[in-house]
């Protein structure tokens, strides 16, 4: 099994390769050991890299839906160098047409140096699942509005490949909306255009395909049921969500089943630590109290106890706190454990009646948080100065932010080849 790193490499080095070879000499072809992928390219290590690529991706996704490999349509793969008088070409396009003879998909892939190997294994597995779709549907008159899968399913596959991205990486991003109590709702998350997100907002939306392809997977004859929803897309409605109910009733109309998956996914692994500033966000939402009184539910923070009310709903909220900070020190970052536990130990004593000193205390615990929280805003801020001012080159971390603003900004390409020029100008004469 190749690893992401290793095809990246390869992908990356061997195209200097490609690039001291003549342009006169015809492509050659390899053939993948399903031969459902034909490689089209100048190098055979290139090819060979790029085949194996494509047969673990279709491996995967047999495995996840627990499936035979029955294709019927081979997909063409075109690995090419970057053209000098086409820079606008983009690194990925997949062609899907009908020939009359059937069906064609066609890959064609640039392999430049900014072509990254997870969008070279999006593209394939969207090929495959295009193949699946339409299978049963070879003879789809010419012209036709293919259906092509949903970005979330695409992301949600490709995210249960543990070699790809690391699943604890895709929890943790959840446990910040589950803290604040913002889940995504269904229907929003379904209408997200992840190609206009910036690089943040694309990794929460790669955390929920995650979570709602995981939700298919361990439901009731769950691989099943999304193998059939897949193929039925050639035929989907307009809405997304009518059509994921028709196979998966258990989603209901409430959204409980989506909510609780993804509080459980966040929660589901205690022994992971925190990070300093997700600890602190926790900690800030465990000392917001909600006690009731005379009937109306208010919000006090621990530094109000003076202002509690004398009832038993401020002593269950105590309670309350006392242990959820409790369990909070126990994945707490180390060097907030000790804060924590200070203030686990001042919400006990405030559950008992004892209030000596604890104004002094809690004013002690508080300075110490700021220092602390300056402390870190420190270390973000040199981290920060350290990658603009000292690194050998771009970090990438800012790539999708910048090709998600310049796709909204140009939403539309225009090609350079002599036939597109001519008719552009062509267009342009009528106009005026």
């Amino acid at each position: 099994m190749i690893s992401a790193s290793r095809a990246r490499f390869v992908f990356l080095g061997l195209s200097l390769a490609f690039a001291s070879q003549s342009h006169a000499v015809p492509a050659e072809r390899s053939v993948s050991t399903s031969r459902q992928f034909i490689v089209y390219g100048r190098d055979l290590r290139v090819r060979g890299v790029i085949c194996e690529v494509a047969e673990q991706t279709k491996r995967n996704l047999l495995r996840l839906l627990d499936r035979r490999d029955d294709w019927t349509t081979p997909i063409v793969i075109n690995a090419q160098l970057p053209q000098a008088n086409l820079p606008e070409t983009p690194r990925t396009a997949l062609h899907f047409s009908q020939t009359g003879f059937g069906l064609k998909l066609q890959l064609d892939l640039v392999l430049a140096a900014d072509l990254h190997p997870s969008q070279v294994r999006r593209e394939l597995l969207r090929a495959i699942l295009l193949e699946e779709i339409y299978r049963s549907e070879p003879k789809v008159p010419a012209g036709t509005a293919y259906v092509s899968p949903p970005e979330w399913l695409l992301d949600g596959l490709l995210a249960q490949q543990s070699e790809l991205e690391p699943r604890a990486a895709l929890t943790d991003l959840l446990a910040a909306p589950v803290a604040a109590q913002k889940i995504l709702p269904l229907e929003k998350f379904l209408r997200q255009r992840p190609a206009l997100l910036d690089a943040p907002g694309r990794s929460l939306y790669r955390a929920y395909s995650f979570a709602f392809v995981d939700l298919f997977l361990h439901a009731p004859d769950g691989r099943h049921r999304l193998g059939n929803f897949i193929t039925s897309l050639s035929s989907a409605s307009n809405d997304p969500i009518a059509d994921l109910r028709s196979h998966f009733p258990e989603l209901g109309s409430d959204e409980k089943s989506w909510a609780s998956h993804v509080v459980r996914l966040s929660t589901g692994r205690p022994h992971q630590l925190l990070g300093a500033a997700e600890t602190e966000r926790m900690l800030e939402e465990i000392l917001r109290l909600k006690i009731s009184d005379a009937g109306a539910e208010q919000n006090y923070s621990l530094d109000e106890f003076p202002r509690f009310p004398r009832n038993a709903s401020a002593t269950v909220a105590l309670a309350q706190a006392r242990r959820a900070l409790s369990a909070l020190a126990l994945r707490a970052n180390p060097i907030c454990r000790s804060i924590v536990l200070e203030y686990a130990e001042i919400a006990t004593r405030l559950a008992r009646g004892k209030t000596k000193g604890l104004s002094e205390r809690l004013a002690r615990v508080r300075a110490a948080c700021q220092r602390l929280a300056a402390q870190m805003e420190g270390i973000e801020d040199y981290m920060n100065w350290f990658e603009v001012t000292k690194s050998r080159g771009p970090s990438g971390a800012f790539a999708d932010y910048i090709r998600a603003a310049e796709l909204a900004a140009h939403p539309e390409q225009t090609r350079r080849d002599p036939i597109s020029v001519y008719l552009d100008a062509l267009e342009s004469q009528f106009q005026n």
